[in-house]
């Protein structure tokens, strides 16, 4: 963000979002055609895990790469229903902020601009597969950033944001 310091306002924060985009994309329907079958056909109810995660990389001259990675995995038993797996990216333009609240930055609001634009896509991949579609609930940044900041405090964490 060379234009901080050009206008004058070097000593004022500045946050500016440069860039949304997908990092990258996979979906697997491993035992399809026969799992669309077995699903209309038996009693169990399919089992959806989520997977979260969120990387932050320091560019250089205030700019951030933030990456959040949703993985759905739905299994009907010990089959593999579906896999999806998103990693939705952005550059962000960071600076004059304190190390405390550059972290929250990249590790709560960043993650919470990226998460709709994530959702849709995975939310997508699942119904262009063939399955119910799958409605992803809003996920809570602020307060998972502040578990992960009380885990590391008590010593009983390691720093990443991933659940």
């Amino acid at each position: 963000m060379a234009d901080v310091s050009a206008n004058g306002q070097a000593g004022q924060p500045q946050l500016v979002l440069q860039k949304i985009y997908v990092k990258d994309v996979s979906y697997e329907a491993p035992n399809a055609p026969q799992i669309f079958q077995e699903v209309g056909e038996t009693e169990m109810q399919p089992q959806v895990q989520l997977n979260l995660g969120q990387k932050s990389t320091d560019m250089g001259n205030d700019l951030y790469e933030v990456v959040l990675s949703l993985t759905l995995t739905c299994t009907l038993g010990e089959r593999t229903a579906y896999l999806a797996e998103v990693h939705q990216a952005g550059v962000f333009g960071i600076a004059g902020f304190s190390e405390d609240d550059l972290a929250g930055i990249l590790n709560s609001y960043c993650p919470n601009l990226l998460f709709p634009y994530a959702r849709q896509l995975l939310s997508s991949l699942v119904l262009e597969g063939g399955f119910p579609p799958f409605l992803l609930q809003p996920i809570n940044f602020d307060a998972l950033y502040a578990e992960q900041q009380r885990r590391i405090l008590s010593g009983s964490a390691v720093p990443t944001l991933n659940s």
